[in-house]
Formats: C-alpha cells, structure tokens, sequence
C-alpha cells in the first residue's frame, strides 16, 4: 500500500465514523509562543482540549504536517542514523473532544489495524501506562494477551506536548518486524532497538501541565491519537525504515545520480542520501509556510537543517547548488 493510500484509508475510516476531516495546519503554530513548531496533530486543538476555545464538532481526524527539529522534540542528530528518525513527518489522527474516550479509541485503533490495514494480530504488541487497569483491560477484551500488553511508566506512557498544555496516559500500538530488523538485546519491547516499531499512540488527554508543574483535570476527558504516516507505509509495504518507502526512495535515487567523488564508504553513502532525503522535505515546507534562514528562533533551525544537508551533499562529492533541485520531488 503506498503511502497516498495509507493516509486516504486512515482518513476515510474516520470520516465513515462520524469524525470531521480538519485541514492539517501550518508548520508555525498559530498564536502559540510556548512552541517553535508544530510538533504533533494535536496542536491546532489545543485550545479546545484545555476548554479555552470550541469548534461545531466533537470528533476530528486529520493528517499534520510535524517538524521535531528544535525545542522540547529534537531529533535532528539523528536523522539518517536510525531507521525511524525524522525531522519532519506526518501525523495522521483522530481526535475526540469530550465526546468518547478509552473504549472507543483503543476498539477503533485495533480494527484499523487489523482489518483496514489487514496487520498480522500475532505480530502486534500494545503499551499501557503503568496503572491504566482501565486500559489494560479494553485491550484484554479485544484478545489479547496479558503477554502481550505492557506496562510502561511515565517517561514512555505519559505525553506532554512541552513544558505546558494538555496531557495524559498514553497507548501505543507495536509491530514486530521479526529478527531481520535486529536480534541485540535491545530489541524487545521496551527496548531502543528497531524490532518492535511504535506506529501508533492513543492519548487519553486528561490533564492539562501548567506553568508551576501542576496539572489540573481537563473539563472534559478527551482523545489524542497519533500514526506515523511514514512508519505505517514502512510496515505496509514490508521495509524496515522509512527511508526505503515511496516517501523517500525517489529522493535518495537523486542524491545518488548526483553523487560523484565521495569520501565516505558506502555506509557513509547511505547515511549521506538518508539526511539529505529527510532535511530537503523538512527545508521545503517550512520555507512554504513562510520559515526563512535566519539566525535566530524557527529561521535559525532552518539554516541548521539546510547547512547539515549542504555539508552532506559537499561530501558525497556534490560541489554545485544541490539541494533545490530536489523541491520538484518533495
């Protein structure tokens, strides 16, 4: 399934359960000082799940550009050497505003996976927070096994968007990409290894985080879940890393038609194409929505992001103005 259509069947199976398709936002929040970028799906709601704003509907799915290149989310060191990593990616979510709450998030979560997607049940984990019995017990229903639901704590089951604003315990959907994607000893759940893929997480937003580091109820308990385009069209079409989907591979082939004299080994060469690949998308669509390099805030991590592409590019042996070329493709 390519990614064009894992993003049309995530939308279309909400909208068939009477959410609301919401446009996706830009990458600059709207009137939010607290954040250098939007860096989740849930950003333009947030003034809805702290109760500060409404909207004519209570159920919303929508598909978020996120960059995570600077504040709080920062994964720019290691794009191109993990398989997961990106600097900007697409949230596809679903979202409740006090209208429903654990049992139909996790119901829907599971059909969406197993039969929309049509994912192997058997290669399927889930994550709860280390005392949601309530959620522990859902996932039971549906059929799995107590083996195969875990309890993390709060670093890995808990989710803030920064320092303030809404959130909650957390959910988080697992696939397992079998031992070719790594057999060490971190890759099991729980682990840093690339095994067992998180592609995605339920939110029970819950609590909004003030600035004095307390947390107060939400008025109303509500929904946040979030799945990673790119790491869904890597299992759906049966690669290990997201740089080998149809999101990446047109790009990757450019850099290496382009790649002459290079001093790295092919290693090297991979990890080379691979941050070019995911800083050209990131660089493309934060200058569309108005991002230019500069040396301070949102223009300063551009300029980071362009130079870091730039001095892989000069290293792969690219000596001309490169990384515009690869606009048309993104």
């Amino acid at each position: 399934m390519n990614s064009t259509d894992v993003r049309r069947n995530f939308l279309e199976f909400f909208q068939e359960r009477d959410h609301t398709f919401v446009q996706g936002s830009s990458l600059v929040p709207h009137d939010d000082p607290t954040l250098l970028f939007t860096n989740a799906g849930m950003v333009p709601f947030k003034d809805v799940f702290i109760g500060n704003a409404a909207r004519d509907y209570v159920r919303a799915t929508s598909c978020q550009r996120c960059v995570r290149a600077g504040g709080k989310h920062n994964d720019l060191e290691e794009v191109g050497y993990t398989a997961r990593h990106l600097t900007l990616f697409e949230m596809l979510g679903n979202f409740s505003f006090g209208d429903y709450f654990k049992e139909d998030a996790i119901k829907w979560a599971w059909e969406l996976s197993t039969e929309r997607f049509g994912l192997d049940p058997e290669r399927l984990y889930v994550s709860v927070f280390r005392d949601d019995d309530e959620a522990f017990e859902i996932w039971k229903s549906l059929g799995l096994p107590d083996a195969k639901i875990y309890r993390f704590g709060e670093k890995d089951n808990f989710w803030t968007m920064g320092d303030t604003g809404p959130c909650g315990p957390c959910s988080e959907l697992f696939y397992d990409l079998g031992e070719e994607a790594g057999t060490s000893s971190e890759d099991v759940m729980g682990g840093e290894g690339d095994r067992y893929l998180e592609f995605y997480n339920l939110v029970f937003m819950q609590y909004e985080s003030r600035a004095d580091g307390t947390r107060i109820p939400l008025p109303r308990p509500s929904i946040d879940t979030g799945m990673g385009l790119e790491r869904t069209a890597a299992i759906l079409q049966g690669k290990l890393t997201n740089f080998d989907t149809d999101l990446f591979l047109p790009l990757i082939e450019e850099v290496r038609r382009a790649t002459s004299q290079t001093q790295f080994d092919e290693q090297g060469q991979k990890i080379a194409r691979q941050v070019i690949s995911d800083h050209a998308r990131t660089a493309t669509f934060l200058i569309a929505d108005g991002v230019l390099p500069s040396n301070l805030g949102r223009g300063y991590v551009l300029r980071r992001i362009m130079r870091r592409a730039i001095r892989y590019s000069y290293q792969l042996g690219i000596r001309k103005p490169f990384l515009h070329t690869l606009v048309p493709l993104v």
